[in-house]
Order: C-alpha cells, then structure tokens, then sequence
C-alpha cells in the first residue's frame, strides 16, 4: 500500500521532540500551512501524479529529516534557501549519521520537487530550493542483449521447446515483447490473456491495488506466441495464474537458459531494458513506451535519459 497509513512523524526532532502524526490535510494550503500539513498534500500529489510506491516513501522519509530539522510546524512560507542549505550542511556533518552520496542527491531532488510544487501551485510566493547545487549520482547504465545475444538465446529456448519445455521459450519471448516487471509476469492471470483473435492476441497487465490502475494497460502480443503458449498450458496445466510457481523458481530459468546460451546471466530487469531499447531504437512514439513500460512521466524522464545514452553511438 502506498503510505497513507504510515505518521508522518514517527522521529525525534532534534530536541530529542517527536513530532505530531498527521493523516490529512485541512483545507486548502497557504503559505501559512505547516510544513507538516504541506507533506500531507504533497503525498497527496504524487499519488495522483503517478509517482511509484518507492518514490513516494523516499520522498517522505526525507521531508521527516527536514520536519525534524525546522520543526514541523514551521510555516513554509517562512522556510529560506539559507533554511535548507543549513539543513544540507546538518544531513553531511552534523546529523551524526552517514549520508551516502547518493542519499544525499535524492535528498536534493526530494526539497526541489516539494519546493517547485508549492511555488508552481503559488502557495508559497518563491522556491527557496531552486538555487541549491544538484549533483548527481552517476549511476551505471543498466545491461541489455544484444540482437547476437538475443539470437542466440531464442535459439536456446526454442531448443528446449523442442525437447518438451515450453516455459523457457515463453518466458523470454514474453519478456522480450512487453518489457512487464517481475511482479507483473507473476501476477498475470489466465483471463488477463485474450487469444480470440490468434493474429492479434493481448496481454492485460492488471492490478488488485486500485491506486495502482494507473499502471494497467493492454499490450499487444506477436501471434507467433499463441502456439507456444498452448503448448505451455497443455504442458503445465496452470489454474488460475500462467506461472504458478515462485518468481524464483522464473530466475532459475533464466539463469539455465542463459548458461544454456554462452551468456553471463540474464535477469527479468535487462530483458525489460532489452525490450525498452529495441522499441525506442525501432522509432516507438515516446509517451507510446511510457505507457507500454507502465512508467509514470517522472520515472520516464530518467529512463528516456538512459535509453538515449544506451542508443548513442560509441566514442
């Protein structure tokens, strides 16, 4: 669930104080409204927007450091550029706890988001946060196969269709096709699949959660994976769901077919980084793979940046 159960305060502020929890905001926010209030509407505001459950929480934990710094009930209209540059200098040498760079740029872009939505909503006259330095993590781009690796895969996987296993060969093409997360392959029930039109079949990507439909969408398959899909269920003869098993028990898989193929390991995150690269390499509209990947549009800035590093040619 995404943490509108969790206090918004559960730590010290630093008079050894703890804040008061809070569940929701009253009214609408002026520049007079707490900063403790504000956070509220700002969880408020991500969930609308799309932000994924991770960033939410982050976000959220980091507000608590700056509500337990300033004081959660401090007027936002009050706090300055001098306020969180202090409060950047505390987190580095004064907060008595290590503060990794990485955990110190997300915490960065966690004041410039908050700040630029209240000055954008004009709840707050300026952003004290958008003259603060952001330096960035560099982080590594993420694997992907090459179309010889990807060759050499199917191969693998097409071999052990022919041997009698279909679960290799549908995994990965599934995988290469729609780009879906690991808990999304695990969650795919039998109705979410439509093969009435065998040339056309669909994939329904669905969630329980109803915050998460956002992230649902209806994604085309290629009609070469019908057989291959039949020859999976008269195999394994699922009930409910297409992999009744672990996500492990998939990893497993993958990690034998890749052995299987002379590569050093595939995983669930590079084939959807495969799939992602090949569409944007093949001209994919953008806000088409947006969607396709079940990316809310902040998410999307940061992948779009890597698929473009990962498709720009070598040096």
């Amino acid at each position: 669930m995404i943490a509108e159960q969790l206090p918004l305060f559960p730590q010290k502020n630093l008079k050894g104080e703890y804040g008061p929890p809070l569940s929701s905001a009253k009214g609408p926010l002026t520049r007079n409204s707490s900063l403790g209030t504000a956070m509220v509407g700002f969880r408020d505001y991500m969930v609308r927007q799309g932000f994924t459950e991770n960033t939410i929480k982050a976000f959220l934990s980091d507000l608590r450091i700056l509500a337990s710094y300033l004081g959660a009930g401090r007027a936002i209209g009050d706090i300055s550029t001098e306020d969180l540059k202090g409060f950047l200098t505390y987190l580095l040498y004064y907060r008595g706890k290590p503060c990794k760079p990485k955990s110190y740029a997300r915490r960065v872009t966690t004041l410039k988001v908050f700040f630029a939505w209240l000055a954008e909503e004009k709840i707050i006259p300026t952003d004290p946060a958008a003259p603060l330095v952001h330096h960035r993590v560099t982080t590594p781009l993420p694997r992907i196969l090459y179309e010889g690796q990807i060759a050499k895969l199917l191969e693998t996987t097409e071999r052990l269709m022919r041997e009698g296993d279909a679960r290799p060969h549908l995994l990965v093409s599934l995988l290469l096709h729609t780009g879906i997360k690991k808990g999304e392959c695990m969650n795919i029930a039998l109705d979410h699949l439509d093969l009435s039109d065998p040339s056309s079949p669909v994939l329904y990507i669905r969630y329980d959660n109803p915050k998460m439909m956002h992230k649902e969408r209806k994604l085309s398959l290629p009609a070469e994976i019908v057989p291959v899909l039949r020859q999976y269920l008269a195999q394994y003869q699922p009930q409910e769901r297409l992999f009744e098993c672990t996500a492990r028990n998939l990893e497993y898989v993958l990690d034998n077919v890749a052995e299987l193929a002379g590569l050093d390991g595939i995983s669930f995150e590079m084939l959807r980084w495969t799939c992602a690269m090949r569409d944007y390499r093949a001209g994919m509209d953008p806000e088409k793979l947006r969607r396709k990947l079940g990316l809310s549009k902040v998410s999307w800035e940061q992948t779009e940046k890597k698929l473009k590093k990962l498709a720009a040619p070598a040096l």
